[in-house]
């Protein structure tokens, strides 16, 4: 029912009177009242909808078109609401509706649609429209007002809501040549003159900016047309049609015939009732038993197990694609005019219309989606030229390169979208058909060039071929297309085009390759290039020594003098920055670079501020100096900031800034370096292969399922690509596919199988050479189940396992009878036999030619010696389950090697039953034997240069060059070069190792962490008393209780001691302390303990010879060299466990008795030290033995 307000409103519009129209005083406004409703009506477009059963259109909106023309404000109302009323269903819901009720608004709504489309199908409203555009055409763009072009727009915007309504094929039931709604439409719109204008805004440069309104509604004009046919209108009919209209109707006869011929055999004499029941032997039923069959014997070749069945249900997300497209023949007056229409478009307007569509596209002036309509109309027109006369002159706007790079863009974008908008897939699939369709045109029309008798085309042709096909996105375009074909968004009108372009592409690749005897193409392959580190900037370079010596004498000066002077103001000098994120605890090493810094720049007065302020700041542990520090020992301070290798960090803002630089360099790698271009000799046997595949073959299968709707050159073009792929590259076994066979046996009982000829002959060309193969390899009869690739094509063709050896070129023999009976008897020789893997033992007494394991195994299986390959695994790898003494073997074989340099090495020696190394480690970790893998590596052997440094080096610098050589050991080395390596280089390894916790334990105790180490040490003392009392041992964690020994175990040097020790850091995620592990025995932690009071006890001898070599400079040497040799003597009395007489006897060799299963004593090789001994004057060190005290995380 109508709304009271907008029925009174229409009311006053005015009424028909005849044919005369008097329009009411208000008709105006309510012209206006009415544009008014329709912009606020609802979701179901309830205003639209009484409008249209209203009949305003047709009683009202017209007959004041067509009367009141002069009335110009009337005249812009009436088309600004006649726009709106036809505006396309599909714009007003947004889409296809998915409900129900919205759905039947939208049906309701196209409905009214279509109504109007008739009432506009009259010369007087076509004719009304076509004078006002004329006359505002005639106006110049200096006399154009804006709402003169918003009038034009608005005319071209109403012919094209007019003409986009569907037809209702349904209620028009229309047949070819016949006039249906469209064609009378078009016929008023061609009497009214409208396409002359319309080919006038086409041609005009001044008319530019109605290109795409224009290309539109052209593309309207033709939606149901074929370009070829329309070419053939008016010039009789063609031999090749009369051809194609004769076979048609002979496959109809043919068809006829047979059924008559079916039903002649099937009608009998006597009637159906005593037709009788037959048991077919061979063919069981539901049960055990033969089925029984209750027709007569005429019906048994039609009998199928089907018949009955309810036909399985596809769900709706599941169904094919509907064809949404639809080509009918008009009537001939209307064909006669597109044709003309297409004629001139041709010669006037084409090259120049879609320069400027093609200009406002790559400008982006035109709306989303518009360049389907440029694609549209290079596909139709190009289409047009070639089947009628073909001139390349007249498309050369799109016959460039250029515009096959823009189709393979957009078919390539739409491709993608397709795959990830999966809402609107059919949409994109839709305007991937059109940009397929563009693409087939182009290269049809560069095929035509070719024959073309002007040799300036046949050159352009030839240079167009030239780019396309050595573009490498142009040859993979339709193997991608093939492998993403959904036949749920795609119809099958897309699956025919596909194949027809890709027929039509590869002939045009075969002949131009034939022509010519190497052809370059380009390749494309990625690569990752690895980024390379940017060099370090020239200012954080460090000061060499020399630079040093050379700044410190004058800042010793200033510092002197500000020392011995006036207090400096602390107010000045801020040692943290409070505003920063790190908190002021953390900010001690920032406060240290600061000073160094301001002693590097000569700025003595702000570096001392900076101290004495610092001092305030962080008093704890005299970092910074002890409050009643003195002058002197304040400048020495500074002195040892100033040569300190300070940690340096970047700030915020540069690390923000070198992280936009790695970010846009990385942009720039992939934009770059990713794809990799390179030119390669063409091969056209190797391209086809790669649509040797099964998702290529199913593409194919599916379209040729449906042969009888295919025309004839479909058809051809999918035998065409079947027989390239089974003759050209010897694939038959390719298409030995149960479901093409189940068509071909379909298309051979086909009674008009004469028609289709080619595919008969092709079926029994495949059916031959299978059965040929089946007669050689029974069990092709079981791969007709499966799609094949190439190898298993050749598998079957040439024997089972011949692939294995290597490339077709080097095929191994098949197996001889003598080979097999020599393969049998070993295998039953030595099948039984423990501890030996049958197979090796097999190839090592193998006479005949080299066979791989794989091919021995799988020839066993074939004989029917083994039931499957799981039944001959190989020894040591296969073995997966563990068995209790297997278990207790492995633990035993730990508990024997795990003080050895390669623990994991040791236990795969001697274990019984072999196994891989990873199921090794993994049982290891299962037994809870260690806790991480790395416990498992190769103990490092590291070389100590153990010779005395030269006049210049100080036992500290020793220290430091070694500590610097053990972190710098690669993590991987030659296992032969470490099985090559002696004993005296594992002493060196000992002694390194010593040394360097040592000078670590040294570096610690000058830092302030005195405490924290005796604590650790305690620990290590208490771990060592508990392993004794108790009997067995366990992994003790380290955890510090206050907050000074806290802050150690953060400190990474601490953390490296800890190391040194073997002391295990926490397991990612699931522990959060140290612990001492449980291998090391109570005497080998109390050895531990005692290296760091060592330490301590070494770090008083050093500061004590530094203090000597300040007041004693003539003896330096001397003493540095006596200062060496008393602390490896005195590490080599604690280390080692020799009794006083032991360490008195020269060149010592008696060995040390240890309790079994302990670490394996190293002899210390010094024989350097002994013969350097007297040239400096000290007693020769005798050769000790000591103990290694922890290796287990060297390699890290």
């Amino acid at each position: 029912m109508m709304n009271c307000e907008l029925l009174a409103t229409c009311s006053a519009l005015g009424y028909l009177e005849g044919d005369t129209y008097h329009k009411e005083p208000d008709c105006l406004e309510s012209v206006k009242d009415l544009i008014r409703y329709l912009r606020h009506e609802d979701e179901t477009r309830d205003v639209r909808q009484q409008l249209g059963s209203a009949q305003i259109l047709q009683s009202d909106l017209l007959p004041i078109l067509t009367q009141h023309r002069r009335d110009k404000p009337l005249f812009d109302a009436v088309i600004r609401l006649t726009v709106n009323l036809t505006q396309p269903a599909l714009l007003c819901f947004g889409g296809v509706p998915q409900e129900p009720s919205l759905r039947r608004h939208f049906l309701q709504v196209l409905a009214y649609l279509q109504a109007y489309k008739e009432a506009f199908a009259s010369e007087k409203a076509f004719g009304v429209l076509s004078e006002a555009l004329y006359e505002l055409l005639q106006l110049g763009w200096e006399e154009r007002q804006e709402e003169d072009n918003l009038l034009i727009e608005r005319i071209l915007l109403l012919v094209r809501n007019v003409l986009h309504v569907p037809a209702d094929l349904e209620r028009e039931q229309r047949i070819d040549d016949d006039a249906s709604a469209h064609d009378r439409l078009l016929w008023a719109l061609h009497l009214s003159g409208l396409d002359d204008l319309l080919l006038f805004l086409a041609s005009s440069p001044a008319e530019q900016q109605w290109s795409l309104h224009v290309l539109e509604v052209i593309s309207l004009m033709f939606r149901e047309q074929n370009p070829e046919q329309l070419a053939g209108v008016g010039q009789g009919r063609l031999a090749q049609e009369r051809r194609t209209d004769v076979a048609e109707l002979e496959v109809l006869r043919q068809r006829e015939m047979a059924e008559k011929k079916t039903r002649a055999l099937q009608r009998g004499n006597r009637h159906s009732r005593f037709g009788g029941s037959y048991i077919i032997q061979g063919l069981k039923s539901i049960g055990e038993r033969d089925l029984v069959f209750h027709k007569g014997l005429h019906n048994l070749q039609n009998y199928t197990s089907d018949l009955g069945k309810q036909p399985r249900r596809v769900p709706k997300r599941r169904q094919a694609a509907r064809e949404l497209s639809v080509q009918r023949r008009s009537a001939l007056n209307v064909r006669l005019f597109l044709r003309d229409f297409c004629s001139e478009f041709l010669e006037n307007c084409y090259n120049r219309l879609m320069g400027s569509v093609k200009d406002h596209l790559l400008r982006e002036k035109a709306q989303q989606h518009d360049e389907t309509y440029y694609m549209w109309a290079l596909a139709f027109f190009m289409a047009f030229n070639r089947a009628a006369s073909f001139r390349p002159g007249l498309v050369s706007e799109t016959l460039s390169v250029r515009t096959f790079h823009f189709i393979e863009q957009n078919l390539t974008n739409y491709y993608e979208m397709m795959l990830t908008d999966r809402k609107e897939a059919a949409s994109w699939a839709r305007r991937m058909h059109l940009a397929l369709k563009a693409y087939q045109e182009l290269l049809a029309t560069v095929n035509e060039m070719d024959v073309c008798p002007d040799e300036a085309v046949r050159e352009s042709s030839r240079i167009i071929k030239n780019n396309i096909f050595y573009v490498m996105e142009y040859r993979e375009l339709f193997l991608a297309l093939f492998r993403k074909f959904d036949e749920r968004f795609q119809p099958r009108s897309f699956l025919r085009d596909l194949v027809e372009t890709t027929h039509l592409f590869l002939k045009m690749l075969e002949r131009f390759c034939r022509n010519r005897r190497n052809l370059m193409v380009q390749n494309k392959r990625k690569r990752r290039r690895k980024r390379k580190k940017a060099p370090a900037a020239p200012g954080d370079a460090p000061y060499s020594p020399e630079e040093l010596e050379a700044v410190w004498p004058p800042l010793a000066e200033q510092l002197q003098c500000l020392a011995q002077g006036s207090e400096l103001g602390l107010d000045s000098a801020v040692p943290f920055d409070a505003a920063s994120e790190v908190p002021v605890e953390e900010q001690r090493a920032e406060a240290m670079v600061r000073i160094q810094d301001c002693l590097l720049a000569g700025q003595a007065l702000q570096a001392l501020s900076l101290l004495r302020s610092a001092r305030e700041v962080w008093p704890e542990r005299d970092v910074f100096g002890a409050q009643d520090i003195s002058p002197e020992e304040e400048i020495q301070l500074l002195k040892q900031i100033l040569w300190a290798p300070l940690p340096r960090q970047q700030g915020l803002e540069e690390q923000g800034a070198e992280q936009e630089d790695e970010e846009e360099e990385e942009e720039e790698e992939e934009a770059l370096d990713v794809v990799q271009l390179s030119e390669r000799e063409f091969n056209f046997l190797d391209y086809l292969k790669r649509f040797a595949n099964a998702t290529v073959l199913r593409a194919y299968l599916l379209l040729l399922r449906s042969y009888k709707q295919n025309g004839a050159h479909t058809n051809h073009c999918v035998v065409k690509m079947l027989h390239r792929l089974a003759h050209d590259l010897k694939m038959e076994a390719l298409l030995f596919q149960l479901s093409l066979f189940y068509l071909f046996n379909r298309l051979l009982s086909d009674p008009a199988a004469g028609a289709y000829q080619e595919l008969v002959t092709f079926a029994k060309y495949i059916l031959g050479k299978f059965f040929a193969l089946a007669a050689v390899n029974q069990k092709a009869f079981v791969e007709l189940l499966f799609w094949k690739n190439t190898a298993v094509v050749r598998e079957m063709t040439e024997g089972y396992g011949s692939q294995d050896g290597g490339s077709s070129g080097h095929r191994l023999p098949r197996w001889s009878l003598e080979e097999e009976a020599q393969l049998r008897e070993l295998y039953l020789a030595h099948k039984d036999v423990e501890g030996q893997d049958v197979v090796d033992t097999i190839l090592a007494h193998l006479k005949a030619a080299p066979r791989t394991r794989r091919q021995v195994i799988q020839h066993l299986v074939r004989l029917g010696l083994a039931d499957s390959v799981k039944d001959l695994p190989r020894k040591g790898t296969q073995i997966v389950l563990w068995t209790e003494d297997q278990e207790l073997e492995l633990q035993r074989l730990f508990e024997e090697f795990h003080d050895s340099d390669d623990v994991l090495g040791n236990i795969m020696k001697n274990i019984t039953a072999k196994r891989s190394r990873a199921r090794i480690v993994d049982k290891l970790l299962a037994l809870g034997l260690v806790a991480e893998r790395r416990e498992l590596h190769k103990k490092r052997r590291k070389k100590l240069a153990p010779s005395l440094p030269d006049e210049e080096e100080s036992l500290h610098d020793f220290c430091q060059e070694d500590l610097d050589e053990e972190e710098n050991v690669p993590e991987k080395e030659d296992e032969e070069d470490e099985e090559e390596e002696g004993g005296s280089e594992a002493e060196h390894a000992q002694a390194g190792s010593v040394l360097s916790a040592e000078c670590l334990g040294q570096s610690l105790h000058q830092e302030g962490f005195s405490a924290p180490l005796l604590w650790l040490q305690n620990c290590l003392l208490r771990a060592a008393d508990d392993r004794e009392e108790v009997g067995c041992s366990q992994a003790v964690p380290l955890v510090p209780l206050t907050e000074e020994n806290e802050e150690a175990m953060e400190n990474e040097q601490f953390q490296q001691l800890l190391r040194k020790l073997g002391v295990r850091p926490p397991a990612s995620g699931q522990e959060i302390f140290w612990r001492i592990p449980a291998k090391p025995s109570p005497t080998q932690l109390r050895k531990m303990a005692a290296s760091l009071s060592q330490a301590e006890g070494e770090e008083r001898l050093h500061l004590g010879l530094e203090s000597k070599h300040q007041q004693e400079g003539e003896h330096q040497q001397e003493h540095r060299a006596h200062a060496l040799k008393t602390r490896l003597l005195a590490r080599g009395k604690k280390a080692g466990q020799l009794s006083p007489e032991e360490e008195g006897t020269s060149g010592g060799k008696e060995q040390l008795t240890m309790a079994p299963k302990k670490r394996q004593l190293l002899d210390s090789d010094e024989e350097q030290e002994e013969d350097k001994a007297p040239e400096l004057g000290v007693p020769g060190i005798r050769k000790k033995k000591r103990f290694q005290i922890e290796d287990d995380d060297e390699s890290d």
